[in-house]
């Protein structure tokens, strides 16, 4: 009987939730309607569209501007690459080193137009670090010394913007009319984190592995069935001929990933350049490709109904009631993760044609992350595995879990760029992340039994998310009021 008064709660719970959600939603997409409709004059970033008749389109967000504007060209580009790739693969039977020599050769050849001649500074600071890791790997202060190693030179890359080839002497000054279309030190971000994992990777290589392999299997669907997983490719390991420079130097100039990520572990590449990946067939690629397209055309129907985006880079949020800037936070949240997800599910599209698997950067939506540890496990999730595997573990992990989550969110935002203001931003994260920590911990001891109490945790755990939403909402508005105060 209690069972069945249970499940007839919980439907009528459900019914209610529904009911709710639907007004919700309708108010939101309503309210928003009116507010672009009646302010869009006084909004910057907006360009006649061309989805929807009569109506302008938010391309207010420099980021998504660019990547929309050049995705013919790297379409076009991407699929050339892969097509010599694939081909070279397939007709001469290359492994590792074969395949690390034709990425070598097509990623330089996408980097020359990138940076022009600043591939000089690349390869200089990728060699160093290479000769770094290979003397000082075995040594018990590794870890300590490599850290500031690569912090050093990801500070001295935005402290001297790049450098100029002035500095090295005037002899080669000519050189600096030749930086190609983007900066340089914008992208070695993600080459540092790369840079990191190979280090790291090297360095436990020779130490015995904590990873259970047999265990792993027995809990993982994708190892039970005979193929293998991500994590089981990353903890692994691979052989020691595999550390060498010209697979190092693929992987970190690796032409699909090279921009934006996602993030690969080094032992994960390695070993796909000598297997390409058979998790996901050729179907599975292409429905993912379809989805990609379908994504894309809702955030070009967002654009052209909502002008999230304009409302906070032109300032007029703050204008607006508190329920309208609510809405609009709440906007401007829900295009930034559509914006992310659509770029990093991109360039992971093509990582998967050309045989390298890495993992999904936005696996949940934003609006089913029900705490803020949830939302940084789902949101650049590849980022989030490289700070666990690399920093937070390395630190004691969930032993000093506390202190941790400064040191990480700190590193986070020194490798997001050089300011204050993501400085205050990380901090001010930490200050919403420590009390969340703290009640779930008393909460996962507390045991419940009841229905009520069931009923109970579950209304304080969505209470919990509404509070979760509210505090990114936050932050993102700080940070874009900081930046335009700076503009």
């Amino acid at each position: 009987m209690n069972l069945l008064n249970s499940s007839g709660n919980k439907k009528r719970e459900l019914g209610f939730l529904i009911l709710y959600a639907a007004a919700f939603y309708a108010f939101i997409i309503h309210r928003s309607l009116q507010l672009s409709r009646d302010h869009y004059l006084k909004l910057f970033g907006l360009r006649p569209g061309w989805l929807l008749p009569h109506r302008l389109n938010d391309v207010s967000d420099a980021q998504w501007r660019n990547f929309q504007g050049n995705l013919p060209v790297l379409t076009v580009v991407f699929t050339l690459f892969t097509l010599i790739a694939n081909l070279l693969r397939t007709s001469f039977h290359l492994k590792a080193r074969g395949m690390s020599i034709i990425w070598i050769l097509i990623s330089f050849t996408y980097l020359s137009y990138l940076h022009g001649a600043c591939i000089i500074f690349i390869l200089s600071i990728a060699s160093v670090n290479f000769l770094f890791v290979k003397i000082f790997a075995r040594t018990k202060y590794f870890s300590f010394v490599f850290w500031i190693f690569n912090i050093f030179f990801l500070l001295c890359n935005r402290v001297y913007e790049g450098y100029s080839f002035y500095m090295i002497g005037q002899r080669w000054a000519y050189l600096d009319n030749f930086r190609g279309t983007f900066r340089w030190h914008i992208c070695f971000n993600f080459v540092v984190l790369r840079m990191i994992s190979f280090g790291y990777d090297y360095h436990w290589a020779h130490r015995d592995s904590h990873f259970d392999h047999k265990k792993h299997i027995q809990r993982c669907d994708i190892c039970k069935s005979g193929k293998t997983c991500y994590q089981s490719l990353q903890e692994r390991g691979v052989q020691n001929d595999k550390f060498s420079f010209m697979t190092y130097l693929s992987y970190l100039v690796y032409a699909p990933l090279y921009l934006a990520g996602p993030i690969v572990s080094f032992n994960a590449f390695a070993s796909q350049l000598d297997v390409p990946q058979n998790n996901l067939s050729a179907r599975d690629i292409a429905w993912y490709g379809l989805r990609w397209v379908f994504s894309l055309l809702l955030m070009e129907l967002m654009t052209h109904l909502f002008y999230y985006n304009a409302f906070a880079i032109s300032g007029m949020w703050k204008e607006l009631h508190p329920m309208d800037v609510f809405i609009i936070g709440y906007g401007v949240l829900i295009f930034m993760w559509l914006k992310f997800f659509l770029i990093w599910r991109y360039f992971r599209f093509w990582s998967l044609i050309c045989g390298i698997e890495v993992p999904e950067n936005m696996p949940r939506c934003i609006n089913n992350c029900y705490n803020l540890e949830t939302f940084w496990k789902n949101w650049h999730a590849s980022y989030n595995k490289w700070l666990v595997r690399y920093l937070y573990i390395p630190l004691g992990g969930t032993r000093r879990k506390l202190l941790n989550v400064w040191v990480v969110f700190t590193f986070v935002a020194i490798w997001h760029d050089l300011e204050w203001k993501l400085l205050s931003w990380a901090w001010l994260t930490c200050l919403f992340f420590i009390p969340e920590m703290i009640l779930k911990s008393a909460v996962n001891a507390f045991q419940v039994e009841s229905t009520h109490g069931e009923f109970v945790v579950r209304e304080l755990s969505a209470v919990a998310g509404a509070i979760t939403i509210t505090c990114l909402m936050v932050c993102i508005l700080y940070l874009i009021k900081a930046y335009t105060i700076h503009k």
